[in-house]
């Protein structure tokens, strides 16, 4: 994460050692808005070509990530360990797994075969973090109440990304295993989220963005649901427009957000926002619902409007020096 206070540039060296593992976000938003133009292609005739070069785009930033990532890990060990043990960034290494689930599923129309080795990775990377994270949770002496934050759903609740291609390309019953460990603890960390949100101080300024996580586990278990069991049931409606009240209470406080100011950690506006438009395009598809159809399009513009002036900050925030600094 980073701030706006301007600042000289660091050294390259010392650059890296703060590179942060929060930045594999990026791929997460950049992934997710092109799953969502291949999604309207099929709904809404939107032109294919717009979410293919979002796609290569998403696909060359976790390339460069990653080794940026791998290179931290080599000359500065120590650093990456110190992410491992922080009690935000933890949950933020599983943005590298679910980075390599969403480009599964983008890739999974046209190349199935590099989808699937994207997915397989992915997949066991992803359970790898999941118990990093909930051991570090369970057994901790350093966890408050004011660490909690949205952020905390990433590792786990990521899990029901799992089956969103996990059903063609592995047996049915691993993807509810996956499906079944988000789905069951998205109400555990739920409650203790909405508490912490409730009865203690405001999240800081720059974990704000992290509200729009909240959207995420009903948008994508939605379209895990439907996966699953290939139809629009009860439950499907229930997370579907779960997503959509959840959007309209963070659309109450937008102002809040618009005012302010840049951090890495505003990217997580990009992909919660994309698994609401994806999931209505799905819904619309499914129930033939012309007010659907309306309520996509328009979330589809939303989204890479904030995408496209998320992608230009953090451009501006590098050439600044305000990115891969001490906190």
């Amino acid at each position: 994460m980073t701030t706006t206070t301007t600042a000289a540039p660091a050294p390259a060296s010392q650059r890296l050692e703060h590179f942060p593992v929060s930045f594999f976000a990026t791929v997460m938003g950049t992934a997710g808005l092109a799953i969502a133009w291949h999604k309207a292609h099929l709904v809404l005739g939107a032109p294919v070509v717009v979410g293919e070069a979002i796609l290569y785009l998403a696909t060359a930033l976790f390339a460069v990530l990653l080794l940026l990532y791998a290179a931290k890990w080599l000359r500065h060990p120590g650093a990456v360990m110190q992410e491992a043990r922080h009690p935000v960034r933890i949950n933020f290494f599983a943005s590298i797994s679910i980075g390599l689930l969403l480009l599964a599923i983008g890739w999974s129309g046209g190349e199935p075969g590099f989808a699937r080795a994207l997915w397989a990775a992915g997949t066991l990377l992803h359970l790898a973090f999941t118990l990093m994270a909930m051991s570090s949770w369970i057994h901790h002496s350093h966890y408050e109440i004011k660490h909690a934050n949205p952020a905390w759903f990433i590792p786990v609740v990521g899990n029901i990304i799992v089956p969103l291609v996990g059903v063609r390309f592995a047996p049915l019953e691993l993807s509810w295993f996956f499906f079944s460990i988000g789905i069951v603890f998205w109400p555990v960390l739920l409650s203790i989220i909405l508490y912490r949100l409730f009865f203690h101080p405001a999240l800081p300024e720059r974990l704000t963005p992290t509200l729009f996580i909240l959207l995420a586990p009903p948008a994508v278990g939605c379209l895990a649901w439907m996966a699953l069991t290939g139809q629009v049931d009860a439950f499907a409606r229930i997370l579907f427009y779960c997503s959509l009240f959840l959007l309209l209470l963070l659309g109450v406080g937008a102002m809040r957000f618009l005012r302010a100011p840049f951090y890495l950690s505003s990217w997580a506006y990009s992909f919660p926002l994309a698994a609401v438009t994806i999931v209505t395009l799905a819904m619309a598809e499914a129930l033939h619902a012309d007010v659907l159809r309306a309520l996509a399009a328009a979330l589809l513009g939303l989204v890479s409007i904030v995408v496209a002036a998320l992608v230009a900050r953090t451009v501006v925030a590098a050439m600044r020096g305000e990115i891969c600094v001490p906190e």
